[in-house]
């Protein structure tokens, strides 16, 4: 019979990048799952290495301040959130922290400013998400929600406080529904995505839905006014399946007056309210002028490539999947700045100095990269590299690296850097930065 783990005791010094505690025990880091900077916590071990381990808070033994109780639930089993257990503002200054620590010791580099962070709501934020949904045959339930904290299965949730109000209370039904269907067991995964007159719920199935379930499906979307997609293969193949005469999915950046309609699989940014101050803050920092010319890499649907165009520059949009990139242009077209915007697919992850120099030169330039940043790029800089570079960052890890060739290769200086809370409650860290030569 397996023995027991041993609980522990530890002073928590400062949290990592997941929102675990950090502590030191006989030389060896300890991080803690549920541990808050500043507390004095019993843990139990889940996982030892020689030189760190992998714990569990069992008993809180001084508290910080800074703890809160949990307002959701399913806190602690979802995996959804890390950070709820701590006030927002720590949160937020914790965020901060961890973007100067990364800068700092991976690139070598820091702000002459650190800016004020983006915020926003601090719940009902989420208007993207991607349930997973499973059939327990033992238990003869249905189970549909986020994964468990560090587990595949599916924890089962029956509402969710970072999700819209009108959504949490859809889980119960949904999942009801989802368990009526004869393909319950062929519903692997649920994604939402709002728009401002529509909410849309694809459906992931691996098997078509017979005519019962078509009708169970149909009745669904008129009693809570929501449309169903059906993704049967790849984000590709979602097409809708009804209404087919819903509202358009869109989201609007009213500031510019810009207006994006969206596949309900395209990437856009999960929370609207702080995208908007984002691409508000984004145009600040770039500050583009009439007549110059902007590039706007891993730009997606346009989302800052419009606005830059709406202030009178001329903009290269680029990204590497061509569909988003010919959706931007489509978007430009509606929104009136097609004459200003042009949008082509490359894969900026293997772009060399002789594909730059094609490219270049730019007056300034703004990146948003995906989590593995931008590193090819920065380096083909060389000497025709812009004036100005504003990177926004969704890892901090990735920022500190390319900041390091930015500054110390390319002679950039960094002149601002900040946090953006686009994740309440998670441990997420998404930042902006300014470079100038």
């Amino acid at each position: 019979m397996r023995a027991e783990p041993i609980a522990r005791f530890a002073q928590v010094e400062s949290l990592d990048q997941e929102g675990r505690g950090i502590a030191h025990v006989e030389g060896k880091a300890i991080f803690i799952t549920g541990a808050l900077p500043g507390e004095s916590v019993e843990y139990v071990p889940y996982q030892r290495k020689p030189n760190y381990e992998l714990a569990d808070t069992t008993r809180i033994l001084r508290a910080s301040p800074s703890r809160v109780i949990p307002r959701c639930p399913h806190y602690g089993v979802c995996g959804g959130c890390s950070l709820q257990h701590m006030d927002l503002r720590a949160q937020v200054a914790a965020k901060q922290r961890i973007l100067e620590d990364n800068l700092a010791r991976i690139g070598k580099v820091r702000a002459q400013i650190m800016l004020s962070p983006i915020l926003g709501p601090d719940w009902r934020y989420r208007y993207r998400a991607r349930l997973s949904a499973r059939y327990v045959e033992k238990k003869s339930r249905q189970l549909l929600g986020f994964h468990e904290r560090r587990s595949s299965f599916v924890a089962d949730m029956g509402s969710c406080e970072v999700l819209p109000a009108r959504i949490s209370a859809l889980l119960e039904p949904l999942r009801e529904l989802i368990g009526s269907l004869s393909i319950r067991e062929r519903v692997p995964q649920v994604e939402l995505a709002i728009g401002d007159a529509v909410d849309v719920l694809v459906l992931r199935v691996l098997e078509a839905p017979r005519s019962d379930d078509a009708e169970k499906l149909r009745s669904f979307a008129e009693q809570y006014k929501i449309q169903f997609f059906l993704q049967p293969g790849g984000p590709d193949t979602a097409r809708a399946y009804y209404p087919q005469d819903a509202a358009v999915l869109q989201y609007r950046i009213p500031d510019f007056d810009l207006t994006f309609p969206f596949h309900p699989t395209d990437f856009t940014q999960v929370n609207h309210d702080i995208n908007r101050v984002l691409v508000r803050r984004a145009l600040m920092l770039l500050d583009p002028q009439p007549g110059e010319r902007i590039g706007d890499f891993f730009c997606g649907l346009g989302n800052f490539s419009l606005a830059i165009a709406r202030r009178g520059a001329q903009v290269l949009g680029i990204d590497g999947n061509a569909r988003l990139a010919l959706r931007a242009k489509e978007t430009a077209l509606l929104n009136g700045v097609a004459d200003q915007c042009s949008f082509i697919d490359r894969d900026l992850f293997k772009i060399t100095e002789d594909e730059w120099k094609k490219i270049a030169p730019f007056d300034r330039l703004l990146l948003d990269p995906p989590r593995d940043g931008a590193m090819e790029l920065v380096k083909a800089l060389g000497q025709m590299a812009p004036g100005r570079v504003v990177y926004v960052s969704c890892n901090p890890a990735t920022l500190a690296r390319d900041a390091g060739v930015l500054v110390n290769v390319h002679g950039y200086q960094l002149s601002a850097a900040g946090v953006i809370n686009m994740f309440p409650h998670t441990s997420h860290v998404e930042s902006i930065a300014v470079f100038d030569r």
